[in-house]
């Protein structure tokens, strides 16, 4: 099947848009019309998995699809949007990675191709990327505390994302639950949407409660049947349980490194040599502090395609929340919505009941 053909295909099956209750339309309101889709859920940007098709999928399905960048050049990244595009004319944004030492480059690319949305993760955004950003999109930030996102505010942040410990991939160290506690409250500048830990409907409406505008959703979406995840990597999330997804230790305090949540298998041994590794590296004076850091990433980005391209789930990362334990099929991602729709309006009326 040509490519064309096969957009042309994909676009045609795409599902309608699903039918919002009135009561869950207006306690997201605010992160719907933030985001221009009539669902607020963001997809995580899942390095290697949330590409240009499961992207789609999710904006197509109503939800907002993110591409995650992670180390793609500005040509890799142009190529992905342009693909995207092709695939959905629903709105969708960018995640780029703060420490990207083309970072600068990354958001002139989106600029060309106009992203709607640019999402800022891992660190605090240069200040000279979010003003780029923002004269042409809408800006996303994380923010690990209140107290960030009050400086990312001021940097020109338009929304907030906070992501809990329970998440995928790099986490913080506090809980989703406090974290919604601590920000929620004092924050209400801008739209803030919440990620780390949320496989059902009945938690995405106590945090639609407490304040949030959305949520942010990514484990859930990794066995989308539109998802290119590797088989072997999509059976390793419907076995798992929530307490098999756990978090990286830090081998030295000297390298700082972002812990990881993942399931536990031989490439978690592996990280632990790899950190040791550097750190010799970076005592010796080889290599400097940042680029260390950058070694490792490199580590977890080579992981992490081993496990979801190649299959390799032993060896590979297989990076997911602790939501895990609520991934128990395969399905396409507009049955996961809907799903998701149906156990938040269940809630809705238990409440009201």
């Amino acid at each position: 099947m040509s490519e064309a053909v096969a957009t042309e295909s994909f676009l045609k099956t795409a599902p309608p848009m699903p039918v919002v209750s009135p009561r869950l339309a207006s306690l997201w309101k605010r992160g719907a019309d933030f985001l221009g889709c009539p669902v607020a859920i963001l997809g995580g940007a899942m390095s290697w998995v949330s590409e240009r098709h499961l992207v789609a999928a999710i904006s197509n399905a109503g939800g907002f699809g993110v591409i995650a960048c992670g180390s793609m050049s500005p040509a890799l990244l142009d190529a992905e949007i342009k693909a995207t595009q092709a695939l959905t004319k629903r709105p969708f944004g960018v995640n780029v990675i703060t420490m990207h030492p083309q970072l600068v480059e990354l958001v002139e690319v989106c600029q060309t191709n106009n992203v709607s949305h640019v999402v800022f993760a891992a660190g605090l955004s240069p200040g000279e990327a979010i003003k780029k950003a923002k004269a042409f999109a809408k800006v996303v930030c994380f923010a690990p505390a209140a107290s960030f996102a009050k400086r990312l505010i001021k940097s020109g942040a338009d929304a907030i994302v906070i992501e809990g410990a329970e998440a995928g991939g790099h986490i913080g160290p506090v809980s989703t639950s406090v974290l919604a506690q601590e920000v929620l409250p004092v924050i209400r500048d801008v739209p803030v949407f919440v990620a780390g830990g949320i496989g059902r409907g009945e938690a995405i409406v106590s945090y639609l409660e407490m304040g949030a505008s959305g949520v942010q959703m990514g484990t859930r979406f990794v066995c989308a049947t539109e998802c290119i995840a590797h088989p072997k990597f999509k059976q390793a999330f419907i076995r798992a349980s929530a307490r098999d997804a756990v978090a990286s230790v830090q081998f030295d305090k000297r390298l700082s490194v972002i812990p990881v949540r993942a399931l536990a298998n031989h490439g978690t041994e592996e990280f632990m040599e790899t950190q040791r590794r550097v750190l010799e590296k970076l005592m010796r004076g080889e290599v400097e502090q940042q680029a260390a850091q950058l070694e490792i990433e490199h580590f977890w980005a080579g992981a992490l395609r081993r496990a979801v391209i190649d299959g390799d789930v032993e060896r590979g990362s297989l990076m997911a929340g602790q939501s895990v334990g609520m991934v128990e099929r395969e399905e396409p991602v507009a049955a996961i919505i809907a799903e998701l729709l149906a156990q938040a309006d269940a809630a809705l009326t238990a409440r009201s009941a």
